[in-house]
């Protein structure tokens, strides 16, 4: 299995074309600039480096939940067009686990995948314990007085946040890509 084989060449080109546009077009005027202004081509350099951080990080996150949905390094290799060895040196998590200090009354729930984290957070939420951290196969929740609700809604989901948070969900994170995670006070009784 490969990138080719997962994504058609027409997917494949907008991606890459959605990507220029966003580098392009993230920083004010910049388009225009290369026409006229040499400095353009230094933020262009600027705005590019920030792309690529931005996608490889997008890279980690996307490797690492295919593999919280059970897909083996091998299969991940393969799609990356690498070696599992070097799939694995490359993204294996390497970091300091889950943070469970503080005088809160914490857990972790593990091993979880991305077709059961929703389930264990729901029954987790409604026994008083919330969503407060995450990374691949865990998540962190702290004990409350009261049940919490949890949702997990895409990336790309455009202005779904400001709506999500003006109903009263709190955004978890930063966002483990390809996901948002959000808590809120559940309105039921425990």
């Amino acid at each position: 299995m490969s990138e080719g084989e997962l994504l058609g060449p027409e997917e494949a080109a907008r991606i890459r074309e959605a990507i220029a546009a966003a580098v392009l077009g993230a920083p004010d005027g910049l388009a225009e600039s290369l026409e006229h202004d040499p400095e353009g081509y230094l933020r262009l350099v600027a705005a590019t480096r920030a792309g690529a951080e931005e996608t490889s990080r997008l890279l980690r996150e996307a490797v690492q939940g295919a593999r919280a949905a059970g897909h083996s390094w091998d299969t991940v290799g393969r799609v990356l067009g690498v070696s599992r060895q070097a799939a694995q040196q490359r993204f294996a998590g390497k970091g300091p686990g889950p943070d469970t200090s503080g005088a809160a009354e914490r857990r972790v729930l593990t091993p979880l995948t991305a077709f059961d984290e929703m389930q264990a957070l729901a029954e987790a939420g409604r026994d008083g314990w919330q969503l407060v951290d995450y990374g691949p196969l865990f998540h962190v929740v702290e004990r409350s007085d009261h049940p919490w609700e949890h949702r997990r809604v895409p990336f790309a989901v455009g202005g779904r946040h400001r709506r999500m948070e003006s109903e009263g969900w709190t955004q978890v994170g930063s966002g483990s890509f390809p996901w948002r995670y959000y808590k809120r006070p559940s309105k039921r009784v425990a």
